[in-house]
Formats: structure tokens, C-alpha cells, sequence
């Protein structure tokens, strides 16, 4: 076992999940890098090192098979050929064909819609009480994408309920049941896809599915990349607004007169994804620590984002501040492909939310998720004040 700074954090622990900044600053101050015996990993928790950790190309993403193989098949199958668990050449012959699709003006498209969706959604809730992550944060990232990739709306509520179910195998040690739910909504979300895309061959559209059919991927690679896209476009979204929205109300604060700076301080302040893995390709010196080739590295994103370091009064939520390198996007090649769509679609959310609703309060605690990797909250009850 590596002779080094090592960590017991426990990252399962119910008050570590409901607040985990005063633990990683206690972690940060005594070391950027540190080994956990439990988790047989390292965890890094400076700014420094999560960005050389995601810039380094001799640490990268080495993709196992979730056990048992057999039963898990549909679960791995989706993650096996997504672009996030490959490196270059084989993750740049995954994220081109989808990349290409973003900049035939996807995004620029759909803007104007994002702003009809949120309009739509808004006239539907009580005024006088609502929960904003359920009727509002929730259905509008789906809806936007579903219509990018060109999924009928009919099959959105299957979409979020696919979505939610993948995601939390991601958790420290899913149970039984939460695997059962991903093997099932991982078969049933890559059948519509196979059906859709079989469709799209034969009678293309103006759509991401479209051209996904279009490229020289395999099926699988096309299915996972398409799977990719609702979870990361999904589940990011919903956790971005939900935490940031509860930091600005619990706070008393309202978007400044730019919304764009506000959002990256959503982004940054609670994160919605907190933890990702890599592998060391080779040995490598970080943060004054040795990582042995084949040792596993999880970056927290969450802690790297309150590094005093680089950012002044880290712990405050400030609407308008600039620069803010943080690093919630990621950084290097595998640099979120979503980030312009996750960064519209949050503009135009905000933006609307409080122009319809400038005296927005909170009218009871918000409902955590009780997840740590996947941050987020369950329930945020809400009133126009």
C-alpha cells in the first residue's frame, strides 16, 4: 500500500451526502491528494490536481464491466461504447460524428423552443405553490432533449424515468433494486432507440437521431451515444438548476443583470456532478504523491470548485462572479460536448423563471436527494410570493 497522505472520508455517510464542503475543505487543507484504503482508490481534492488529473493524458478512462456481466449485459453494453469511458483514438472516433451534429446548429435551433417550453411549463404551475424541480427543471431539459434527438414527446415520462434509473447506478454501492432499475430501463431506453434509429435510416428528419443514423458508428455506438445525451443533458441540468436555484433563494439573491455569470456560479457553488473516475495509463507524480500505474483516481469536482486557492470568499454564492474557472464541465478531451445546450438552457430557464416570478421564495426546506455523486435535490417547493 502506497506510503502516503491517506483519507477515511466516507462518502456514503448521511452528513457528508447533505453537505460535503466542510469536509472537503478539512481534506483540502491537509492534503491535494490522498489515498482511501476503502475505496482502493485516490481521491483528489484541489484545484490543481483535478485539472491536471482531466488534462493529463496519462490518466484516462479505462472502462470494466459492471458484475455479473451476464445480468448487467444491457447496463455495460451502453457504457462500453459511450465516448466518456474511452480515450483517444478510440474516444475522438466517438465524439466526432456527435460533435459535428451539435455544430450543424442544433443548439441555435432550439433556443427559441427552449423559451416556448419554459413559458409552457410555467403557465401550467400554482402560483401560489409549486415544486420547480418536478413541474419545471425536471420536464424541461427532457423536452429539449427529446426534441434534439427527435424523440415524440408522448415518450418523454419514459425518458425521465430511463434517465433517473441509469444514473443512480453511479451511486457508492447501488442495492439490488436500484441495479434491477437500471438493467431495465438501460434495455428498454436502447430498444426505442434501435426502433428509432431503424426508422431515421429509411426516412431521415432534421434531427440528432437522424444523423446519428447517418454516421459510420455501429448501431451500439450510435444507441450509447444517443443513451449519453439524455443522461448527461438530463440529469446535469435538473441538479444544476435545483441546487443553484436553492442557494439563490435560501440566500435572498436574484440573477444579476447578465444571467450568464450567474449560471457559471450555479455550476460552480453545488455542484451537480461531484465525482469522476480516471486510471493511471502510467505512473505519474501528483500533488506530491506517486499514482502507480493501473491505480484509480477519482477527481472531486465539488471540493476542486471551493479551492480558496483560486477562488476568493470560495464558500459565498456571488451572482456575478468573474473569472470562474471552475471545472463542473470538465476539462480537456473530455470536455462536456453539452456544455453550449446545458449552458443555454439554463439562461433561458433562469431568465424566465424570474420574470414571471420575480418575488420567488422558498415556502418549506428543500427535499435532498440523499445522492453524493449525482447531486442534486428530489423536491424544492416554491411560491410566487
Amino acid at each position: 500500500m502506497p506510503s502516503a497522505p491517506t483519507t477515511s472520508l466516507d462518502l456514503t455517510d448521511p452528513g457528508f451526502v447533505a453537505d460535503p464542503y466542510p469536509w472537503f475543505a478539512a481534506e483540502r487543507a491537509r492534503h491535494p491528494v490522498a489515498w482511501h484504503d476503502g475505496l482502493g482508490q485516490w481521491l483528489a481534492f484541489d484545484h490543481a490536481s483535478v485539472s491536471s488529473v482531466q488534462r493529463d493524458r496519462r490518466f484516462g478512462r479505462v472502462w470494466q464491466d459492471r458484475e455479473p456481466a451476464s445480468y448487467l449485459e444491457p447496463f455495460n453494453l451502453l457504457h462500453r461504447h459511450q465516448m466518456m469511458e474511452n480515450e483517444p483514438p478510440e474516444h475522438t472516433r466517438l465524439r466526432r460524428p456527435v460533435a459535428r451534429a451539435f455544430a450543424r446548429g442544433h443548439v441555435d435551433r432550439l433556443r427559441p423552443r427552449v423559451r416556448e417550453l419554459a413559458d409552457e411549463l410555467l403557465g401550467e404551475v400554482d402560483p401560489a405553490g409549486f415544486d420547480v424541480v418536478a413541474d419545471y427543471a425536471e420536464p424541461l431539459p427532457v423536452l429539449v432533449i427529446a426534441e434534439l434527438l427527435g424523440v415524440d414527446r408522448s415518450m418523454v415520462g419514459s425518458l425521465r424515468t430511463w434517465s433517473q434509473a441509469i444514473v443512480r447506478m453511479y451511486e457508492p454501492a447501488p442495492d439490488d433494486e436500484v441495479v434491477g432499475a437500471a438493467v431495465s430501463a438501460a434495455g428498454e431506453f436502447a430498444d426505442l432507440v434501435r426502433e428509432l434509429l431503424g426508422e431515421r435510416r429509411v426516412h431521415p428528419r432534421d434531427d440528432l437521431l437522424s444523423d446519428l443514423a447517418a454516421t459510420e458508428l455501429t448501431e451500439a455506438e450510435q444507441v450509447a451515444s444517443a443513451v449519453l445525451l439524455l443522461n448527461a443533458g438530463h440529469e446535469a441540468s435538473v441538479n444544476v438548476f435545483g441546487n443553484g436555484l436553492v442557494a439563490l433563494l435560501e440566500r435572498g439573491l436574484r440573477p444579476g443583470p447578465r444571467v450568464e455569470p450567474c449560471v457559471e456560479e450555479m455550476l460552480r457553488f453545488d455542484a451537480a456532478l461531484q465525482l469522476f473516475e480516471r486510471t493511471a495509463l502510467e505512473t505519474v507524480e501528483l500533488g506530491g504523491v506517486v499514482v502507480e500505474q493501473g491505480q484509480r483516481l477519482a477527481v472531486l469536482l465539488g471540493s476542486a470548485n471551493r479551492d480558496p486557492a483560486v477562488f476568493e470568499a470560495p464558500d459565498e454564492l456571488r451572482v456575478e462572479r468573474d473569472p470562474n474557472p471552475h471545472l463542473s464541465f470538465g476539462v480537456g478531451v473530455h470536455f462536456c460536448l453539452g456544455a453550449p445546450l446545458a449552458r443555454m438552457e439554463l439562461a433561458e430557464s433562469v431568465t424566465a423563471l424570474f420574470d414571471r416570478f420575480p418575488g420567488l421564495g422558498l415556502v418549506e426546506p428543500p427535499a435532498p436527494s440523499h445522492t453524493f455523486v449525482l447531486r442534486g435535490r428530489r423536491g424544492v417547493r416554491v411560491s410566487a410570493g
